[in-house]
C-alpha cells in the first residue's frame, strides 16, 4: 500500500525540515521543497531515510510562474495523492524602513507570501477537493496580526495570508478540506532564518547561550512539528482553524511590551527586536 504524502513547500533547517521529520516518522512519505542549497536539502532527505522514512526533495524558484504548479502536478503524477500540504514559504527581508524599502522589495514578499500560497491553493485544492478530503498547513507570524516598525513587506505579506488562509477556510471547510494557519509568535532556534537573515554569526550564537540549550526560551522546530502533526489529524468535529504558539517565557503579540523602554529590556531581546520586530516564520532555505 503506498504512502500518503506530505508536501513541505518551504523546508528549511528548522520549522519546514522539522514537519517533513516528524510526517516522514510517523508513516508518510515527505516531499521537501526549497530554493537552494542542496546540500541542505540532502542532509534532510538523508536524516528521514536513515531514520527509515521515505523522503523526496526538490529545488524550486517558487516565485517563478509555473514552479509550484508543476512541482504539485508532479509530486501527484509520480509519488502519490498529497494528503497534507504545507505552505511555509518566508518572506522576512529583515529590518527596512519605507525608504529602504524599493517597490521590488516589498512585491517580492506579498509575490511569495500571498500569491506564492494562492498558486499553491489554486494547484492542489481541488485535488483534494475531488478526493473530499486534505489538509493545508499554514505558517505565519507575528506580523500577521501587528505591524511594526522596520516590517512593512513583512507585515503586509503575513497579514495578507493569514486573511487569504481565513478565506480559503470559509469555502473549503465544509467541503472537507482542513485548513488551519499556525502563528508562530516569537523566535525560531532555525540557522536558516533567526541566524542568517535577523541575527547573523556572534549575536545568533549568543542567543542560543542564552535563550537555547535547554532553557526553551525559543522555539524549539522538532517540538512545534508536533503541533502540526496533531492539527493535521484532528478529527472533523474538533478542527483548529488559527492557533498561535510561542515560549513559554514570551510575551504574547496582544500583550506585549515591544513600546516599553528598550533599557529595560534585556540586551540580547533589545537586539532581536530591532532587526526582527518579533517576527520569524520560517524561511525557505
Amino acid at each position: 500500500m503506498a504512502k500518503k504524502v506530505a508536501l513541505v513547500l518551504g523546508a528549511g533547517r528548522g520549522i519546514g525540515g522539522h514537519v517533513a521529520k516528524r510526517f516522514a516518522a510517523g508513516g508518510y512519505h515527505a516531499v521537501l521543497v526549497r530554493r537552494s542549497n542542496s546540500a541542505a536539502l540532502d542532509e534532510l532527505l538523508t536524516d528521514i531515510r536513515d531514520a527509515g522514512g521515505a523522503a523526496t526533495g526538490f529545488l524550486i524558484n517558487a516565485a517563478e510562474e509555473g514552479t509550484i504548479e508543476h512541482t504539485i502536478e508532479s509530486v501527484e503524477e509520480t509519488i502519490g495523492p498529497i494528503e497534507v500540504g504545507l505552505f511555509n514559504l518566508g518572506a522576512q527581508i529583515g529590518n527596512r524602513s519605507l525608504a529602504d524599502t524599493p517597490y521590488k522589495t516589498f512585491e517580492l514578499g506579498w509575490r511569495l507570501a500571498n500569491f506564492g500560497l494562492f498558486r499553491f491553493a489554486s494547484a492542489l485544492i481541488p485535488r483534494m477537493e475531488q478526493r473530499g478530503r486534505g489538509c493545508l498547513l499554514i505558517t505565519t507570524a507575528t506580523s500577521a496580526v501587528r505591524g511594526n516598525a522596520g516590517q512593512l513587506s513583512h507585515g503586509a505579506a503575513m497579514g495578507g495570508r493569514r486573511m487569504l488562509a481565513q478565506s480559503l477556510n470559509a469555502e473549503f471547510s465544509s467541503k472537507g478540506i482542513h485548513i488551519a494557519n499556525i502563528l508562530v509568535d516569537g523566535p525560531v532556534e532555525s540557522p536558516d532564518t533567526l541566524g542568517r537573515v535577523l541575527l547573523k554569526g556572534e549575536a545568533f550564537e549568543k542567543l542560543l547561550k542564552e535563550k537555547g540549550n535547554g532553557r526553551d526560551e525559543l522555539i524549539i522546530p522538532a517540538q512545534l512539528a508536533e503541533t502540526y502533526w496533531h492539527i493535521a489529524h484532528q478529527h472533523r468535529s474538533c478542527w483548529t482553524h488559527e492557533i498561535d504558539v510561542r515560549p513559554f517565557k514570551t510575551s504574547p503579540w496582544w500583550n506585549s511590551n515591544f513600546g516599553a523602554d528598550l533599557s529595560e529590556v534585556a540586551p540580547e531581546r533589545r537586539e532581536y527586536r530591532r532587526r526582527s520586530g518579533e517576527t520569524s516564520a520560517e524561511g525557505s532555505d
